[in-house]
């Protein structure tokens, strides 16, 4: 087959109009076009008054080849390619070998563990966390009733950080592997609609992930893989060699009970601060890394889908509008929107007592009242926190613990209007935004919960992304802060061969480690840590490369 990409046609075409338009793009008979299959669907809403259709398919012809040779010079005609997975190791049957350990049960560690029980590895899988649906308990607890489960929240448990979000499936990650393509399909098969293998920007939402992480714990316990909750790991068991060569020999969990390993694959989450320390402490190479901190931004969803798509705005094709906006500011640092949920809500994120962190998330019908984005300036390890790998946790900390009071010490959020913002006083009252932050916000200033230089560099993005989408600085407008969780502030460095620069048998992966930013991303690089604990396993004659 091949593949035709860029294919445009009108927002309301009728299905029949796709073979022709594809004829004509391919200059080919109808009656040489023998299949088509929808890739990818997206749209382009450059012009409200004629927004299109975008579309990527794979087509069968007569004469494929023919038509290869005449377009190829053109980048959107090319054969299609192999996306299917294939296995990169296989562990013997009835493996009864050292079994991989995974810590952490998010978008990373659930891939990691999927594939190497796909492989036939037996993994154990470590969670400080519950179940999710214990977990969702704890989280709404603080939701609606401001108390704080350290260990089991919208950062720790079953499914990750990802759960308790818009349920993005989409990234800017190279992929030449199609190794995306393996997440979307795993998901597909545990329960999510088969949209997303087409759609442009897919996404699930909060409910629809709880039943799929279910699923998919199910087949991975079917394979023989195994969970244990609320195993929060404390320690690592380091030998070091007369050579000096470090390497893995186990973990002491907080159960008391040490579990001899040589292979784990490290998938904690950005928000594993205890578990950073510890590794620095045992002297894994760890390095600084940049994030960004700012606010979440809520603006009416019937405000977004106006200024999107004009007269166009609630067609079922184009759902709920989205955004993305980025700003370089005289003062050198990058403001730009972050994980953008059209008709969400903005949540509380902590995991820490005596700290306010905001996120955002919707459900799969992206019907609520508001949309929300992070509202973030980019920081840097040599500008901003620079001395020691872990001075981004403590940077973080800082405005988080400021956010708690100037909140009110009761984990509301502060929040204030766009308005005034602009102007340097606090807010005292709502406008025309109603905000959506459970368990609540205080109005109030958020220059006491920034550094001045997130400040200067926010109030002069606002004007700027106002002209760019009609209404976003509007002096409604609600800010709550503050957003600080956006990646990992550190980077735990690994090899070519995925392990650590320093400790063998520790294969660091996803966000926490550095290495995603994302549900989709986080996904692939837990594939890829699982191929790299089979090539170890390869490598020491335990299993046979495929």
């Amino acid at each position: 087959m091949l593949r035709l990409s860029e294919l445009k046609l009108p927002l309301d075409h009728p299905p029949e109009a796709m073979a022709p338009a594809i004829c004509a793009r391919l200059g080919v008979d109808p009656a040489d076009l023998l299949e088509i299959k929808l890739w990818r669907r997206a749209h382009d809403a450059r012009r409200k008054s004629a927004i299109l259709m975008v579309y990527t398919v794979d087509v069968a012809l007569r004469d494929e080849a023919a038509v290869l040779e005449r377009f190829k010079g053109d980048s959107q005609v090319r054969p299609t390619p192999d996306t299917d997975y294939r296995f990169t190791a296989r562990a013997p049957e009835g493996f009864d070998g050292p079994r991989p350990v995974v810590i952490g049960a998010g978008p990373c560690g659930l891939f990691a563990g999927l594939v190497l029980a796909q492989m036939g590895f037996k993994p154990i899988i470590l969670d400080r966390g519950k179940v999710v649906r214990e977990r969702t308990k704890d989280t709404w607890a603080l939701w609606r009733k401001s108390e704080l489960n350290p260990e089991s929240n919208v950062q720790f448990g079953e499914g990750g950080a990802g759960t308790f979000s818009d349920g993005k499936l989409y990234s800017q990650i190279k992929d030449p592997r199609f190794l995306g393509r393996k997440v979307l399909e795993e998901f597909v098969a545990a329960g999510a609609p088969e949209e997303i293998l087409t759609e442009a920007h897919p996404h699930i939402g909060t409910f629809r992930l709880v039943h799929m992480v279910e699923n998919i714990r199910a087949l991975i316990e079917g394979l023989g893989g195994e969970y244990r909750w609320q195993h929060r790991v404390t320690d690592f068991e380091i030998e070091t060699g007369e050579d000096g060569a470090r390497k893995l020999k186990g973990l002491h969990l907080s159960s008391g009970e040490y579990l001899e390993t040589e292979h784990v694959v490290l998938a904690v989450g950005h928000s594993s601060r205890d578990t950073f320390q510890t590794l620095h402490d045992r002297g894994v190479h760890i390095e600084a890394k940049p994030f960004s901190i700012g606010v979440r931004i809520e603006h009416p969803q019937s405000w977004m889908d106006k200024a999107r798509f004009g007269a166009c705005a609630g067609h079922p094709d184009l759902g709920a509008a989205d955004y993305s906006l980025s700003h370089h500011c005289a003062n050198g640092r990058t403001v730009y929107s972050f994980c953008m949920c059209p008709g969400g809500t903005v949540v509380a994120a902590t995991s820490e007592p005596n700290r306010v962190v905001t996120n955002g998330m919707s459900q799969y019908s992206r019907n609520e009242r508001n949309a929300n984005s992070g509202f973030v300036v980019a920081i840097d390890p040599e500008r901003d926190y620079p001395g020691h790998p872990l001075a981004g946790v403590e940077f973080q900390r800082k405005w988080e613990s400021l956010a708690f009071t100037a909140g009110g010490g009761d984990y509301k959020a502060p929040a204030q209007k766009v308005g005034d913002f602009l102007a340097g006083r606090p807010s005292e009252a709502l406008g025309e935004v109603s905000p959506s932050y459970k368990p609540g916000i205080r109005m109030t200033d958020l220059a006491e919960c920034l550094p001045p230089f997130v400040l200067e560099a926010m109030r002069e993005a606002l004007p700027v992304f106002g002209r760019q989408i009609a209404g976003y600085d509007h002096p409604d407008v609600l800010m709550t802060g503050v957003e600080t969780r956006t990646s990992s502030p550190i980077r735990i460095t690994r090899g070519k061969d995925g392990q650590s620069l320093n400790t063998a048998g520790l294969f660091p992966a996803g966000e926490g480690a550095g290495y995603a930013g994302g549900i989709l991303s986080a996904g692939v690089d837990g594939i890829k840590a699982a191929e790299a604990v089979a090539a170890a396993y390869v490598a020491k004659g335990w299993a046979t490369g495929v």
